[in-house]
């Protein structure tokens, strides 16, 4: 597990001479206790930098692990300078600061070094690999280390993913987006450009009931992530006794919303693909290598992590 070098890596990154990032005592407290059942400030009586340290060396591996671990991703998530202190330049193109750059991608490499694979996590990596984007990579990651430690944030981060995919898609077809699309219309119009179900296609085919039994889930995974996102994710105020979701079903959440990218992007990519190899003008050729194409897809078709 982790060295003694390596947890004295990390503890640098967060401890600020004595303090920890930008908690207050009680916060702290309150995050330690979340994260591994122990108030630290209160129970080692000392700074909240001095107490990390004290935990991290009592604690056993697992222990300080998650801390650590936990800790990172509130630093890349909720902490207000982490931006400025890991970026060269800010997002108008002028000098950051970048003083904890170095310092923060080895802490990031000694986390990634030892966390154990997501069940999502083949999935994902299909995804990232398939987009070339630094945010949809970035919006990824976020999701997977937060489906466990911050469901809310995972939630808001599956919707923003689902939508990027769309609007990227779209983008490339030169398809005009409404400002006034909701959620719903906006995956609808992806769904009816890439033609996942043919209009066309002979209800006596074999695959018919099946194309139409994909379409339909497709369409009805829409719904619930928009709605769930909008109940229980970020992005809105909540009262003071706000009960959030769990992570099982964030990270149901997060592994519909990666599936059913996966699947709209690896569709877009195949259909394009044929259509590019069809004679200009030649609309019904066309057509039908697009929708054997979507039968190939639909045929063969599975997650990730269920291929073998």
């Amino acid at each position: 597990m982790l060295s003694k070098f390596e947890k004295g890596t990390l503890i640098k990154l967060f401890n600020r001479g004595g303090y920890v990032l930008d908690f207050t005592t009680t916060d702290f407290d309150a995050f330690t206790m979340d994260s591994v059942g122990v108030p630290l400030c209160e129970t080692y009586k000392l700074s909240k930098g001095k107490s990390l340290i004290a935990y991290v060396k009592d604690a056993s591996d697992k222990d300080a692990y998650k801390l650590l671990s936990d800790l990172l991703t509130y630093y890349e998530t909720q902490y207000r300078d982490f931006e400025s202190e890991t970026q060269e330049t800010d997002i108008f193109g002028l000098p950051s600061s970048g003083a904890y750059l170095l310092l923060y991608q080895n802490c990031r490499d000694i986390i990634d070094k030892y966390r154990k694979p997501e069940p999502n996590a083949e999935i994902a990596k299909a995804v990232k690999e398939s987009f070339s984007t630094e945010y949809m990579s970035q919006q990824i990651k976020l999701m997977l280390d937060n489906q466990e430690t911050y469901p809310a944030e995972a939630i808001g981060k599956a919707k923003e993913l689902v939508e990027s995919c769309c609007r990227t898609i779209l983008k490339i077809r030169s398809i005009g987006i409404e400002p006034d699309w909701k959620f719903h219309q906006l995956v609808g119009h992806v769904l009816d450009e890439l033609d996942v179900m043919p209009k066309e296609v002979d209800e006596k085919s074999p695959i018919a009931k099946s194309l139409k039994q994909i379409y339909g889930s497709l369409k009805g995974i829409v719904v619930p992530i928009a709605e769930i996102r909008n109940e229980y994710g970020t992005g809105h105020g909540r009262p003071a006794d706000f009960e959030g979701i769990d992570s099982r079903h964030a990270k149901l959440l997060v592994g519909m919303s990666i599936t059913l990218v996966q699947f709209l992007w690896s569709t877009h990519e195949e259909t394009l693909k044929a259509e590019s190899v069809v004679d200009d003008g030649n609309e019904a050729i066309c057509h039908e290598v697009s929708e054997e194409a979507v039968r190939n897809i639909v045929r063969n078709w599975k997650p990730d992590s269920d291929r073998s």
